[in-house]
């Protein structure tokens, strides 16, 4: 290790290495300008945080929940980072074209040829703290100190390119979108100041799960919504994206979470739709009302004037995400 490296993290404050709540992103609508911005790309996967400590790796997900059964490959690639290391990154699984796959994340965890652990921060060397150094000189720093030779583990890159360049190549790649941090951030754990942002492509997001219609195989749809303050709203209910398999086992996952109360403060619908497709109490009378504890991941054709979603479909549960944080985000059309 270079000396000027050496005595850099040396001068920093000793800490214990062990789990950070994540650093979110503020979901924009429009990209900024400036050269106090670097981009990333934004990964369609599950954020992980990966502490090695005297006893040895353990991969927490956003919520600190251990993911180690889940992936111990990326577990056993990291063995040999020292202990005292805390890094932040995300677990992909990658298709046959090259790009980010969520469903295949969700469907082939066991076949490690397919996933990958993506780092883009480093928290914690050798038991320093670099929470309080400068995004850029921790990616610096990470690229510097964390060399890892198997092919499971890669460090994400950046870009100093303006942003509207990078968004024309991730069209072409068809990727979900971008990420934007700003160079002179510090991590902020568990806070979402708009010192890092997302930009996305796609017409979609995750949303909380808050009731859903019976159907032969457990489940005929899933009734979803987003959090505005305190207030779960109701956005859709979703019943393309399922084979009988997906519903048995989504209904399997649901079904402790029954609840008399409808959680949604919107519903009933009063406001007739011109496609007949509103909730109103009638048909209220019909759904299963859970504890909005689930998250699931859902694409959609576009946000209707009533705040709605128009022709949604599922994609996957989403363990990472705490469903108090899933607000409506912004899509980009830049």
């Amino acid at each position: 290790m270079q000396k000027e490296i050496r005595a850099r993290l040396d001068s920093l404050p000793r800490t214990e290495a062990s789990f950070v709540e994540p650093m979110d992103c503020l979901s924009v609508s429009k990209l900024p300008e400036g050269l106090e911005w670097i981009w990333e790309i934004k990964f369609d996967g599950y954020r992980a945080l990966a502490v090695k400590s005297g006893t040895g790796v353990a991969l927490f997900s956003r919520r600190r929940k251990s993911l180690n059964s889940q992936f111990p490959y990326i577990v056993e690639a990291l063995a040999d980072l020292p202990a005292g290391t805390v890094l932040d990154g995300e677990v992909v699984a990658i298709d046959e074209s090259g790009r980010p796959n969520f469903n295949l994340l969700q469907n082939f965890r066991a076949e490690a040829s397919r996933i990958r652990y993506y780092i883009f921060d480093l928290l914690c060397w050798e038991g320093r703290d670099l929470t309080h150094v400068p995004m850029v000189e921790r990616r610096a720093l990470l690229k510097s100190v964390v060399v890892i030779p198997d092919k499971r583990i890669r460090i994400s890159d950046y870009f100093e390119a303006a942003p509207k360049d990078l968004l024309s190549a991730v069209r072409e790649q068809r990727l979900e979108g971008i990420i934007g941090k700003r160079k002179d951030s510090l991590y902020q754990p568990g806070k979402r100041s708009g010192a890092w942002i997302k930009y996305r492509l796609n017409r979609g997001q995750e949303f909380v799960i808050g009731g859903y219609f019976p159907g032969p195989h457990g489940l005929d749809s899933l009734i979803v919504g987003y959090y505005d303050g305190e207030k779960l709203m109701y956005v859709a209910r979703t019943r393309n994206g399922f084979v009988p398999a997906s519903r048995r086992q989504v209904f399997s996952r649901l079904k402790h979470l029954v609840t008399p109360a409808c959680p949604f403060v919107n519903l009933p619908e009063t406001r007739r739709s011109r496609f007949g497709e509103e909730l109103n109490a009638e048909k209220m009378k019909k759904a299963v009302w859970l504890r909005p504890e689930a998250v699931a991941q859902i694409e959609f054709l576009e946000w209707t004037e009533g705040d709605r979603l128009r022709h949604s479909k599922f994609v996957g549960l989403r363990e990472d995400k705490n469903p108090r944080s899933v607000v409506k985000e912004q899509a980009g059309d830049a």
